[in-house]
């Protein structure tokens, strides 16, 4: 019997298409007609520099946003979302990058907020921890279900959200760089969780910068570029380095840019380092020109040494100094008088004001060198962030955007020239590029080339061992609060390596 073509049609189509999508907000055109699709059991990677319009593209998907122009059609029907609660009703789960959880709930009090289980009228937990258990089964995963989510990990908080979007059967999931913050292994079991959801029918759309799992994980790969959609391949089609070149629209030659700098005298000595157990007696040098990497898993101690150093936090006890100096650094006000800026690892949260304008951001840490009698000169303040706007190639239509408003890699470019201009002596980068495409990424890595060819000493912590590999001079592993290893980079070191000092 010849096949049903009206079948076939409907085998063949996408679930989801979205064609000639536009978005226009004050001074700024995300969206310039972009077409995507998407099929039952596929993973999509959607890819782009940041600001080229991937998460306003999901917004519009998610009823977030609503087009200036466009159509968006389900099963071949054309459909409008105009909240998201319309989308999640029609299938569209959206997991973004920033977890949308309330810390003090607990797992399943998260899970069924704004959808809670009601018998006459009457909540019923004992229905909403049953499904929430379930939930967990099916992905694999033991959560302790009256648990507050503060006290969960990381891990934990995104196998919640991937709940949360699970609990009214999602026929489309989308996951906006869902392995942040995770470990190696943490991101192999989302992985398993997706590769399970992908068997079950449902389709995801993957948005990372992480190139490599990109290859480990998409069926197909759509590039956003400047608000267009500038290509789509299936993974099997591409090599890493003609993916980097869709995505950035020139040849990168080298992803991580070489440099000969001659090492100077130490520039910042740090010894004895302690508090409690997160911090145990660390100490290390930095010379000037140097690239020193702090590696190791999450909760290692990393970023708890590195605010010590800033006077985030206080110090148990140990002594830091600057090209020979010892400074008593209680406090931030401290450590940037001796020379010192930290770019935190949470830029949102700690590296910006984000109801501030990029200019008042940009003086923040300059203030003194740029007032006069107590008052700010508005002139030299303008010409001072417009240089550096030029200079670091900020996309921004005017001094007086809000940082709120631009996107990842530009939030990250803010934070970095605000301490260009304090000319710092020593630069401490925690997480640099987390969340930053690979044509920012390219941009910050030349940036801190150029500093340490002017000799300011770079410390550098990094989850990314390409990235420690490609970038550091020297290597330091911490667990546990403890230094258990150095390597000095060079030809032959691996991965491997540095793992097996990270983890003894």
């Amino acid at each position: 019997m010849p096949d049903d073509p009206t079948t076939a049609a409907a085998a063949s189509r996408p679930l989801l298409a979205m064609h000639g999508i536009v978005k226009t907000f004050p001074g700024v055109q995300a969206l310039r007609g972009v077409d995507l699709a998407v099929s039952a059991g596929e993973v999509l990677a959607l890819l782009g520099e940041n600001g080229a319009g991937k998460s306003t593209l999901m917004k519009v998907l998610g009823g977030a946003h609503t087009p200036d122009a466009g159509t968006l059609t389900l099963d071949g029907r054309a459909t409008t979302f105009r909240s998201p609660q319309e989308a999640r009703a029609a299938g569209i789960a959206v997991i973004y990058q920033e977890f949308n959880l309330v810390p003090g709930l607990t797992a399943t009090e998260n899970i069924f907020l704004g959808q809670e289980q009601a018998r006459a009228g009457f909540l019923s937990r004992t229905a909403e921890r049953r499904r929430a258990a379930e939930l967990f089964r099916r992905l694999g995963v033991a959560i302790d279900l009256d648990a507050p989510c503060a006290r969960l990990s990381t891990a934990q908080q995104q196998i919640v959200e991937i709940a949360k979007a699970l609990v009214f059967d999602p026929r489309i999931i989308v996951m906006d760089e869902p392995t942040a913050t995770l470990t190696p292994a943490e991101v192999e079991r989302l992985f398993e969780i997706i590769r399970d959801l992908k068997q079950r029918g449902i389709a995801i759309i993957y948005i990372s910068h992480r190139l490599e799992e990109i290859f480990a994980i998409a069926d197909r790969v759509a590039v956003l570029r400047d608000g267009r959609n500038v290509g789509e391949r299936p993974i099997g089609q591409l090599a890493r380095t003609s993916l980097i070149e869709m995505m950035v629209g020139r040849e990168l030659k080298d992803e991580y840019p070489r440099r000969s700098v001659p090492l100077g005298p130490p520039r910042l000595v740090v010894s004895g380092l302690c508090r409690g157990r997160a911090v145990r007696d660390v100490s290390f040098t930095v010379h000037r020109g140097e690239i020193l990497a702090l590696t190791g898993l999450v909760g290692a101690g990393r970023t708890e040494t590195v605010r010590l150093v800033f006077g985030a936090d206080r110090r148990d006890s140990g002594v830091i100094s600057v090209d020979g100096r010892r400074h008593e650094i209680r406090s931030p006000r401290d450590a940037i008088a001796a020379g010192i800026g930290l770019l935190t690892e949470d830029r949102k949260l700690q590296g910006l004001v984000l109801g501030l304008s990029v200019r008042e951001n940009f003086s923040l840490p300059s203030l003194p060198r740029l007032s006069r009698w107590g008052f700010v000169q508005a002139r030299r303040e303008r010409e001072a962030c417009g240089r550096s706007i030029d200079q670091l190639r900020i996309k921004v239509p005017h001094q007086d955007q809000l940082a709120c408003n631009l996107s990842g890699g530009n939030q990250q470019k803010v934070v970095l020239a605000k301490w260009l201009a304090r000319d710092c002596d020593v630069f401490i980068f925690d997480e640099p590029t987390r969340g930053i495409d690979v044509g920012a990424r390219y941009e910050i890595y030349l940036l801190m080339n150029a500093l340490a060819v002017q000799g300011k000493a770079i410390v550098m912590i990094s989850s990314e061992l390409p990235e420690v590999l490609g970038m550091a001079d020297r290597i330091l592993a911490l667990h546990d609060g403890r230094i258990t290893g150095e390597i000095v980079n060079g030809p032959g070191v691996t991965q491997e390596q540095i793992m097996r000092l990270a983890v003894a």
